[in-house]
């Protein structure tokens, strides 16, 4: 591309207030400018070539440049390019709520579509509010989340979300939303085992409940594994032990599987086949088009929807976007791969190896943690490995890594001291390689760099 074009993006692009800008800096600098991507691929204005740690946004599952959704996209464009849901239905819609009602475990056959993971969430929530409206249960409304979750950017979704920096001069939802202790294994205390920080998890968990009323509390919102907040893999039975006590006081446990869904653990949804629930609701987006085209789902149980169908109401909730057919278009297609290819099964069968290949990474005196699960894994760095004290190193270390990892031609996804990762499910054994090689080299020279400024001291 030539200089003065790319210049001209580059001033263009300052126009546009990014996702997570810092607002004193903004304007000053040059974002990357990506200009073409294939496979776990993308490629800068200067030609230079990157692999895609973190999957775009923890999204691209079947990998870049697939021709056939593209096809997909532009036949359906062609065909019909958009109705309105609120008053027409369209063939590609229709098709996918039938497919995913088949791929959605128990009786979750009712399919509400949004435009993204955050309007998902939304549309549980209020869904709640409405189904507890109209069985005569104003008061039951309160909903408990986790520390460190994720679950959206809507003033409820964000206000539900566990990341406390990320709701700085923000304001929020306090009255009926609560937060439980993160499941985090690797901050547990002291000498205290896994089985029992399950224990105390759990017990703050009911205790949470019957502090605030069970007549009150009406949901609990759970991603199976915690992205954003670190890719945080919950103890064994940590999930259904929490599912029980939804059960028991007449609580509706919502999988938020953002980002676990389609394929990133090895399964179209992990619920059920990796932790043993089945939840009344379940929340998707991300890879339901592998991130080619914004598309979200909300898939609702027989048993909520019956219980409040018998008296008219009206479900006034929607988007213009809702169940766009050229969404559900790149949807279909994006699922019909990942079962021709047997994608769910190279999943499965790649992600020891990478994981294996991940733990390498605790040679580094300053890797305290490698976690994960499926093709998702956080890297945690820390002062030293007794102490686990991140607090003097956090953005220092992973500004670091991240100007070290794209001088290496790989991008990962720095949160804080963590380093996240999602490639694209199609990655391969020699691409595997290549991502660690290259992220050891990349937090080595980070530490060095700390040790020249006088910032860390191994």
């Amino acid at each position: 591309m030539k200089n003065d074009y790319i210049s001209e993006i580059h001033e263009k692009d300052k126009l546009v207030l990014h996702p997570y800008e810092d607002l004193k800096d903004r304007g000053t600098y040059n974002r990357k400018l990506i200009v073409k991507s294939d496979n776990i691929y993308l490629y800068d204005e200067n030609g230079k070539r990157y692999i895609d740690g973190p999957g775009g946004m923890w999204c691209n599952n079947i990998g870049h440049g697939n021709k056939e959704i593209a096809e997909a996209i532009k036949n359906q464009i062609e065909t019909m390019d958009y109705c309105s849901p609120f008053s027409e239905s369209s063939e590609k819609a229709a098709e996918l709520a039938s497919v995913l009602s088949e791929l959605s475990p128990g009786d979750l056959n009712t399919v509400f579509f949004t435009p993204d993971g955050s309007s998902a969430n939304e549309t549980a929530l209020r869904f709640m509010m409405l189904y507890n409206n109209i069985l005569g249960r104003p008061e039951k409304k309160h909903i408990i989340s986790r520390d460190r979750a994720y679950h959206g950017s809507t003033y409820l979704t964000a206000s539900i979300t566990g990341k406390d920096r990320e709701k700085n001069n923000f304001d929020f939802e306090s009255t009926f939303i609560h937060h439980v202790g993160s499941p985090n294994p690797y901050r547990r205390k002291d000498n205290q085992t896994v089985d029992d920080f399950c224990d105390e998890k759990v017990k703050e968990f009911e205790d949470k409940i019957l502090e605030i009323g069970p007549n009150k509390v009406a949901a609990y919102i759970a991603e199976p594994v915690l992205a954003s907040g670190g890719c945080i893999v919950p103890p064994k039975n940590y999930i259904k032990r929490f599912w029980e006590i939804c059960k028991k006081h007449d609580i509706l446990y919502i999988s938020d599987e953002v980002v676990t869904g389609f394929g990133r653990l090895g399964h179209f949804f992990c619920s059920q086949e990796e932790f043993g629930i089945i939840p009344d609701i379940i929340t998707s987006a991300k890879g339901i088009t592998s991130g080619y085209i914004p598309l979200g789902a909300v898939l609702i149980s027989d048993r909520l929807m019956k219980s409040i169908s018998k008296d008219s109401s009206l479900f006034f909730h929607g988007f213009t976007y809702s169940g766009h057919p050229v969404s559900c278009a790149a949807a279909l297609k994006n699922i019909e791969i990942i079962k021709r290819d047997k994608i769910l099964d190279h999943v499965k069968n790649i992600a020891p190896y990478f994981h294996q290949k991940l733990k390498t990474l605790y040679e580094i005196p300053i890797v305290g943690d490698v976690r994960g699960m499926g093709l998702m894994a956080g890297i945690e760095c820390v002062i030293d490995k007794d102490s686990k004290n991140p607090l003097i190193l956090d953005q220092a270390i992973a500004s670091r890594i991240d100007e070290e990892s794209l001088k290496l031609g790989l991008i990962i996804r720095p949160i804080y001291h963590i380093c996240v990762l999602s490639p694209a499910l199609i990655i391969q054994k020699e691409q595997v390689d290549d991502l660690v090689d290259k992220l050891y080299q990349a937090i080595s020279n980070a530490t060095k760099k700390l040790e020249k400024e006088g910032l860390w001291s191994g």
